[in-house]
């Protein structure tokens, strides 16, 4: 009987240790509306020190979507060009090369990413969120990297709820 009821203290309702996963992780490339750009390159290093090269990452940013002008002073909605990261551990740094378009220049910098970062991505996909746990955990942790005009670069990670969490912030330098 004090098995029983051991093993039933145990149970964690809001566990995603049983839902599936998938086998990486995401990066998506974000800019402020009407801040228009876009990703040349990205290197990733993982916490193994191993380096993944992606060329490209689309655009960033967007023209004109209909909306109020108040919308350039701020990121708008995280989200856009998400790109598995499939057999990289979590990320240690990145880097990012990219052109300014409403600029006409060329930005490149590293951004480390700090532990507390990794501690929320790993949480992101092993537990189920509070405010829907009948839903299954997240099958992927993501890291959302932002750009800006004048070389800003903004990391973002998401949490088991798909909250937004500004993890780390990195100047950039012009590419000549």
């Amino acid at each position: 009987m004090s098995l029983l009821m051991l093993a039933a203290c145990k149970h964690d309702p809001l566990s995603g240790a049983n839902d599936p996963k998938d086998d990486g992780w995401s990066i998506d490339f974000q800019g402020p509306t009407y801040m228009q750009g876009l990703v040349e390159i990205t290197v990733v290093e993982d916490i193994k020190g191993r380096l993944f090269r992606r060329l490209g990452g689309g655009s960033i940013g967007t023209g004109d979507p209909g909306l109020d002008k108040e919308h350039a002073r701020g990121w708008g909605p995280i989200g856009g060009n998400i790109y598995p990261m499939t057999g990289a551990d979590l990320p240690k740094r990145i880097f990012v090369r990219w052109q300014s378009i409403v600029e006409q220049r060329t930005y490149k910098g590293w951004i480390d990413i700090p532990e507390d970062a990794r501690r929320i991505m790993r949480g992101s996909t092993a537990r189920r969120c509070p405010d829907w746990p009948d839903h299954k955990a997240n099958s992927m942790a993501a890291v959302v990297v932002g750009m800006t005009p004048g070389g800003a670069i903004r990391v973002w990670v998401n949490d088991n709820c798909l909250n937004d969490h500004l993890v780390a912030s990195a100047q950039a330098e012009i590419e000549p």
